[in-house]
């Protein structure tokens, strides 16, 4: 790329300070289930496959925008995207904060879904046209750090301040910080360095879209990064994101201060992690062994999670740590797809890895509850069903066999070195 002015390093900085804020929340409202899930079953008396639903709405709607994300974001330009983005979650979150209904509430999540969907993309696209090649997955960990102080505020704080004042006022307050953060997206974030405001409109040509797009698709080195983004953020995703503080109540015995603050922790390890295993990557060079290192110890936890065996709160703290310093690995997964193909299909290339893990807790969150729900003896507290050991051990399994599936999927992956290997055939 070419050398940036001052002006434009002072600009790229605060562009993507800006996308950072917008991704916290992007991470907040995807995790925010888990810390006021019991709330949040007693409210709409659901079961824990209709709780999976209403949690898994989210991933839905992002799966399916992750590509038509990425063609936007090669064509449109991120900071459009951004923009009507905080519009439509904002909305989504002022409606399913004020639902009465579980209906209701499902609508409300999808139009948080779909508003926050946008926010990973642009931002790596931004990432990949403002700063160096060479500095991407360290960037990419940056943002992931601040962008997961949205998932530990899901955790813990979310849970306390939902006991003390109520879950629906957090959301309402949330829509509106969601609307401020899209205005500024449009009056601060620029395409490119070289965009002002006399910019030229972008143009969308379908047929260079649908052949960049099938490019991508169709290169089989883009596939293990998928494979592997299916499998360790999935898990991820699908028990982080509503099952980890049931869990850790029922199983463990432990009160839900504790158990969110697990989840806390975890969120924690995992931006740290990001931080720590980007830089780390960039450092030495090198992709694949990095991944296969912290994919595997993570396959190693989940079994000694799915073992639902009884440990010293202290010790169970250490590993919710090391779990989410090890879920990081997957993060690697953007650079393997974005290094193996095209430099100007970065968005799509991108969005093609990044929707394994989506698509799977789209389908494993409800799943999880329908398989718990079989095992259900008609135990309730405070209008939520509770589920005995073996029962959450059958759930689980479900969870780590997706886990293990991704960890030995990075074999697969091509080392590129840190470095764009694309070559045009």
């Amino acid at each position: 790329m070419k050398t940036l002015t001052a002006e434009q390093m002072r600009r790229r900085w605060v562009a993507i300070g800006v996308v950072a804020l917008a991704y916290i929340l992007s991470f907040f409202q995807r995790f925010a289930p888990a810390g006021i899930a019991p709330d949040l079953a007693a409210a709409f008396e659901t079961s824990a496959a209709s709780l999976g639903v209403l949690a898994a709405t989210y991933f839905y709607v992002y799966t399916l925008m992750q590509i038509p994300t990425g063609i936007l974001a090669d064509t449109l330009g991120p900071r459009r995207i951004l923009a009507i983005g905080g519009v439509v979650g904002g909305a989504g979150s002022f409606l399913f904060g004020m639902a009465p209904s579980l209906e209701l509430a499902l609508v409300g999540r999808t139009l948080i879904g779909l508003g926050v969907s946008v926010t990973f993309i642009a931002m790596l696209k931004l990432i990949a046209v403002w700063f160096e090649e060479n500095r991407f997955a360290t960037m990419v960990g940056i943002c992931m750090l601040i962008g997961n102080l949205g998932s530990v505020l899901a955790g813990a704080p979310l849970s306390a301040v939902a006991q003390a004042t109520g879950w629906r006022g957090v959301f309402i307050g949330v829509g509106v910080v969601s609307l401020i953060l899209g205005i500024l997206c449009w009056l601060i974030v620029r395409d490119a360095p070289e965009q002002g405001d006399a910019a030229p409109k972008p143009h969308v040509d379908r047929t260079v879209v649908i052949s960049g797009l099938l490019a991508v698709i169709r290169n089989r080195d883009t596939w293990p990064a998928v494979l592997v983004n299916t499998g360790m953020c999935g898990a991820f995703f699908t028990f982080a994101g509503l099952w980890a503080t049931p869990y850790l109540m029922q199983v463990h015995g432990l009160a839900r201060s504790v158990a969110t603050a697990h989840l806390s922790l975890w969120f924690g390890g995992f931006a740290v992690g990001c931080l720590f295993i980007g830089g780390l990557s960039d450092r030495l060079g090198k992709r694949k062994p990095v991944l296969i290192v912290t994919s595997h110890l993570y396959g190693l936890i989940w079994l000694i999670l799915l073992s639902c065996v009884s440990m010293p709160v202290v010790l169970s703290y250490v590993l919710f740590a090391l779990l989410g310093l090890t879920t990081a690995g997957f993060s690697l997964t953007w650079a393997c797809s974005k290094e193996v193909n095209p430099p100007l299909l970065s968005g799509m290339s991108t969005s093609v890895a990044n929707m394994g893990g989506f698509m799977t807790a789209a389908l494993l969150q409800p799943f999880v509850g329908w398989v718990m729900d079989l095992g259900w003896k008609g135990e309730m507290i405070a209008g939520a069903r509770v589920y005995d050991v073996e029962t959450w051990r059958h759930g689980v399994l479900v969870v780590t066999v997706c886990a293990i599936l991704g960890a030995a999927s990075c074999w697969w992956i091509k080392e590129t070195r840190c470095r764009n290997v694309w070559q045009a055939p």
